[in-house]
């Protein structure tokens, strides 16, 4: 391996909360993976990230500081685990940009806040790395959404002057990142993903997902059903607009569902959550007037068969591609967006998109915790 520019390492544990995925790479003179891997969270940690992060859950101080030391510790396991597959020194990596692990993202109301846990002073102890992090909170409080953070690096990666294009991350939430040939650059969460999917999954079946929508494909999806979830105040938003699994969880399943859930077949209820998120992708596509010639999907719903069916039976004459057609990992493109955020951070320049968070403009995002 001969990069001909400075290493930047990313991190991050997305909604799915599976475990942390982590990226080594260089932007000059042009973004690449160079390596990665991802480090699942043993079961108890993700128990208690996915009880928390959920619905109404509340924990003692106690148990979230404990949390975020176990996160941070974690994280910089995945760090060193990737530094020596790579085969080069920790000096060589200029910096590590953490995204943590979300606990809460609420961008609305009278005091918006979003939390990552993964203290960030511990990974950069461990590593003896520069590690970047905390990079949503600048953009909300610019009043932003604090997300999505990856057009940019999107629009670096996959867009083309010759069509236009959209990437769909499907991780615990689905965010599309718009790029039309000549056109601004934007994006916006669309809804649930993996987060109900793999939580009715596990309830029904067990395991942490549902392989290739094996699931889902077993039956067909309740109509009755998809209009309730999809009447959820939520939907109708306009504009810069996020999510996370504090809002869609079995909880809200179950309350949005009502008597309609006990009615129904585990397997319809799977295949109905399926074609949730195929429908609000494509009223994403359509309340944003677009008409992209590729869909390119990255995040872990890639590898849902029955989810990419799904989104071609519904977008006749586009090309739904994994962005590995275009030789990126569509596992560890998050990964590489938090490293490229680090670099930007230690360059002086902005990491969010206005047009895209709603922030008043843009913004060096978060802070950095030296190496030493």
């Amino acid at each position: 391996m001969s990069p001909s520019g400075p290493l930047y390492l990313g991190l991050i544990s997305g909604t799915s909360a599976d475990g942390i995925d982590a990226a080594l790479c260089t932007f000059e003179p042009r973004p690449a993976l160079l390596a990665g891997l991802t480090l699942p969270y043993p079961e108890p940690v993700r128990d208690c990230i996915l009880e928390l992060s959920q619905g109404e859950a509340a924990a003692a101080l106690d148990r979230l500081g404990e949390l975020d030391h176990q996160v941070g510790t974690l994280l910089a396991e995945a760090a060193l685990a990737l530094i020596a597959k790579a085969g080069v020194r920790p000096a060589e990596v200029a910096a590590i940009g953490s995204h943590g692990q979300t606990l809460r993202h609420r961008p609305q109301g009278p005091h918006p806040f979003t939390w990552q846990i993964g203290d960030p002073s511990l990974i950069a102890e461990r590593t003896g790395c520069t590690v970047v992090a905390d990079f949503r909170r600048r953009d909300l409080a610019a009043g932003g959404q604090g997300a999505p953070l990856l057009p940019a690096l999107h629009a670096a990666l996959l867009a083309a002057e010759d069509e236009d294009r959209a990437v769909l991350n499907l991780g615990g939430i689905a965010n599309l990142t718009l790029l039309p040939r000549g056109g601004p650059v934007r994006g916006f969460d669309t809804g649930p993903a993996n987060c109900l999917l793999d939580a009715w999954h596990a309830l029904h079946r067990g395991g942490r997902y549902d392989a290739e929508g094996a699931f889902a494909a077993s039956a067909s999806p309740d109509p009755h059903l998809l209009a309730r979830l999809l009447a959820d105040p939520w939907f109708a938003t306009r504009g810069p607009r996020s999510t996370g699994r504090e809002h869609f969880n079995l909880d809200w399943l179950r309350k949005t569902a009502g008597e309609r859930l006990a009615a129904l077949a585990p397997d319809r209820v799977q295949a109905t959550l399926l074609a949730l998120t195929v429908e609000s992708v494509i009223r994403g596509l359509e309340e944003a007037a677009a008409r992209p010639h590729r869909v390119l999907v990255c995040g872990g719903g890639v590898h849902n068969r029955a989810m990419l069916a799904a989104l071609e039976s519904r977008l006749p004459g586009v090309r739904v591609q994994s962005t590995a057609t275009l030789g990126v990992d569509p596992d560890l493109v998050e990964a590489m967006g938090f490293a490229w955020l680090a670099r930007a951070t230690l360059r002086g320049e902005a990491g969010n998109l206005p047009e895209v968070t709603g922030a008043r403009g843009p913004r060096v995002l978060g802070g950095i915790y030296p190496s030493s």
